[in-house]
C-alpha cells in the first residue's frame, strides 16, 4: 500500500502467545462442530472491490471471500496468528495480503478500500472508538463495513456473569477478549449508518455461554 498514514503513538505491540496457540486449534474445530463456518461465508457473501480486514487471525475468512473481491488486505497484530494467515492466504481463492498492525492504526491511506471486515475482534481490541475511527478513515465514502462479533446478552442473569467475567479472569484467559460490550451502539456511536443484521447466539440451538450472544450484520459510512 502507498500513502499510509503514519501512526505516531500508536497501540503497543500485542503478544498473547499462549491464546494465540489455543485459539490456533480451538478455531478450526468450531469451523463446524460449532457452525461457524456458515457465519463467516454468510458474512462475506457478496463482496466487491479492495477489503481491509481487521484481526484476520489464523486467515478462516479467507477462504469464504467471493470472487468479486480484487484484494483483501488482512491486518493481523499476533505474530504466532499471522503465520498461519499467510499460509491460508496462499490458499484463498482471491488476492490476500497479510500484514502486522492494530486496527486503532491501520496502515493504510484515507479511502482506501470498498469493505471492511470484523468477525469476533471488537470484544478484543484496547480502544473500540479509535479502532472504529480507523474503520471510517479507511473506507471509501459509502463503503460497506461487514461485521461478525459476539457481544452483552439480553438476559440479566447471562449480563452479569458476563461483566463479572469482564473485570477479572476472562480477558486474562482470552487473549483480552470482553464478553459484555456492545457491538450495534458502538459501531453507530462512530458514525456508521446500520444496515441489515441478525442477533442470534453461538452454538444455536446449544448451552448459552458468556460469549454466545453474537450479531451479525452490515453499516455503512
Amino acid at each position: 500500500m502507498t500513502s499510509s498514514r503514519p501512526a505516531p503513538g500508536s497501540p503497543p505491540r500485542v503478544r498473547h502467545p499462549l491464546f494465540a496457540r489455543f485459539y490456533a486449534r480451538f478455531s478450526v474445530s468450531a469451523e463446524t462442530r460449532g457452525g461457524i463456518g456458515p457465519l463467516r461465508a454468510e458474512l462475506l457473501a457478496g463482496l466487491t472491490g479492495r477489503v481491509v480486514e481487521v484481526g484476520a487471525g489464523n486467515g478462516l475468512n479467507f477462504a469464504h471471500y467471493p470472487v468479486g473481491v480484487t484484494e483483501v488486505v488482512a491486518v493481523e497484530p499476533e505474530d504466532r496468528l499471522r503465520a498461519p494467515a499467510e499460509r491460508a492466504a496462499r490458499r484463498a481463492a482471491v488476492p490476500v495480503t497479510v500484514v502486522p498492525g492494530t486496527a486503532e492504526a491501520l496502515p493504510a491511506r484515507d479511502g482506501a478500500f470498498d469493505a471492511a471486515v470484523v468477525s469476533l475482534v471488537l470484544c478484543t481490541v484496547r480502544d473500540v472508538p479509535a479502532a472504529l475511527a480507523e474503520l471510517r478513515r479507511v473506507l471509501r465514502p459509502g463503503g460497506e463495513l461487514r461485521f461478525f462479533e459476539h457481544g452483552a446478552a439480553d438476559t440479566p442473569g447471562l449480563a452479569r456473569v458476563q461483566r463479572g467475567l469482564d473485570r477479572t479472569v476472562w480477558p486474562l484467559l482470552f487473549g483480552g477478549c470482553h464478553t459484555s460490550r456492545a457491538p450495534l451502539a458502538e459501531i453507530e456511536e462512530a458514525g456508521f449508518a446500520l444496515g441489515p443484521y441478525r442477533s442470534f447466539d453461538v452454538p444455536e440451538g446449544g448451552p448459552r455461554l458468556p460469549p454466545s450472544p453474537c450479531v451479525l450484520g452490515t453499516a455503512r459510512r
